[in-house]
């Protein structure tokens, strides 16, 4: 089959050279190699690009509710309300009263924040597809304390290429809250950039919720300002490899960054999560704790690298990963790191991949408790010191209900 993602078909989106060069780059790269660091561990030589058709045009089709979870979003009362189908912006509204204040939501062109890295493939071919893309801006002051919640949703066979720009001015506060799905056989490349001010507060949270078959290669780019604060929390549940690379850089004095992970992988599911906690400046704090639970065949990969460079005297940096194996063939990859390039600073990493706890399991079958019930009990106990710390809360009621059918199908409950 002939590859997809041709110049041609990039300049349908807007006829310029830029689209045009970085289609033609990717096209000559090919997928990123596995034998590299970032991508060791990762199955992304199985991604079958020819299947995939690039969008290049505003769909027609209107956005299905595709579970019952998304009820916990349609309760909300929000600032803005925003939809996203195969990359493109199709519709968003924001609330008059939060307009009024100087709250922006809206469609703007892209443009890809500097990269810590030479971009890859990926990074390479949004640039050649991506519309426009969403830019919530929140002025200097302003806290705003609903959230914008986003819709992401992919139609069957698709590429979209997403992109999300958050910027909050000095001492301002926003929640953002994502929601990705799709339908069979997609691919999903979200790029998104935070930029958090002076005393500025971000919390944002993402649910992945994709259809088995589908694919998505997320990154996230952050950075948080004098005494900011830069939240961000990613509960994975669904797609067939899915993997987020998050680069938080932490470049004021006393800048906060905080991190949570929550996922559940079963059947051949592969969730993969790359984080960078970067301290630049004096007095800097980071704390990230992902948990995830892998069963069946399915496999997750968690590498994390905290950074403290010769400026980050007296930062706090603390990086935990914990994994519970439910199936006999299932396995997890866990690899903290830490380089430290100032030595007053208290840092601390730590990861575990282990079987269900046997004391635990002991204790509930001598009260009484079935084999099946009592792992059920656990894992779900097991997420909660996460869900806990999700930043918007909501998400974490969606991931409870996630978790629930998951353990529900484990257990032959429909």
């Amino acid at each position: 089959m002939t590859f997809p993602f041709t110049a041609a078909r990039a300049t349908l989106i807007s006829d310029d050279t830029v689209r045009a060069d970085a289609a033609e780059m990717a096209a000559g790269m090919g997928l990123p190699d596995t034998s590299a660091e970032g991508w060791r561990y990762s199955p992304v030589g199985d991604l079958d690009l020819d299947s995939l058709q690039p969008v290049t045009a505003p769909p027609t089709v209107s956005l299905p509710k595709i579970s019952e979870y998304e009820d916990h979003l349609a309760a909300l009362d929000v600032a803005a309300s925003v939809t996203v189908i195969n990359g493109f912006v199709t519709s968003v509204e924001v609330a008059d009263g939060w307009a009024a204040k100087g709250l922006v939501v809206a469609e703007q062109p892209f443009t890809m924040p500097p990269l810590a890295e030479e971009p890859n493939f990926f990074d390479v071919l949004h640039t050649g597809f991506a519309p426009a893309g969403l830019v919530v801006s929140v002025p200097d002051g302003l806290v705003v304390d609903e959230p914008i919640v986003i819709r992401n949703h992919l139609t069957a066979q698709s590429a979209g290429f997403s992109s999300l720009t958050v910027d909050v001015a000095n001492n301002a506060e926003v929640m953002v809250l994502e929601h990705f799905t799709s339908e069979a056989g997609c691919l999903g490349v979200p790029i998104t950039n935070f930029v958090v001010g002076d005393r500025a507060t971000l919390k944002h949270t993402s649910v992945q919720d994709l259809d088995p078959s589908s694919w998505q290669i997320g990154r996230i780019l952050g950075s948080a300002g004098q005494f900011g604060v830069l939240s961000s929390g990613l509960v994975a549940f669904g797609g067939k490899y899915a993997r987020v690379r998050t680069d938080i850089d932490l470049v004021g004095r006393g800048a906060k960054g905080e991190l949570v992970g929550a996922y559940f992988c079963d059947g051949d599911q592969i969730i993969d999560y790359r984080t960078f906690q970067h301290h630049r400046a004096k007095d800097t704090i980071s704390d990230l704790l992902f948990k995830g639970t892998v069963d069946d065949e399915a496999g997750s990969v968690y590498t994390g690298m905290i950074h403290i460079h010769p400026d980050g005297a007296g930062s706090n940096a603390f990086q935990t990963n914990r994994n519970i194996k439910l199936g006999e063939q299932a396995w997890a990859w866990s690899v903290p790191n830490l380089q430290i390039e100032n030595n007053e600073v208290r840092c601390s990493h730590a990861s575990t991949v282990s079987p269900v706890d046997p004391d635990q399991r002991f204790y509930l079958h001598s009260r009484g408790v079935p084999p099946t019930v009592a792992d059920r009990l656990i894992v779900a106990g097991f997420f909660e010191e996460a869900l806990k710390r999700v930043p918007i809360q909501p998400a974490a009621e969606m991931a409870r209900a996630l978790i629930s059918a998951k353990l529900d199908q484990r257990l032959g409950i429909k």
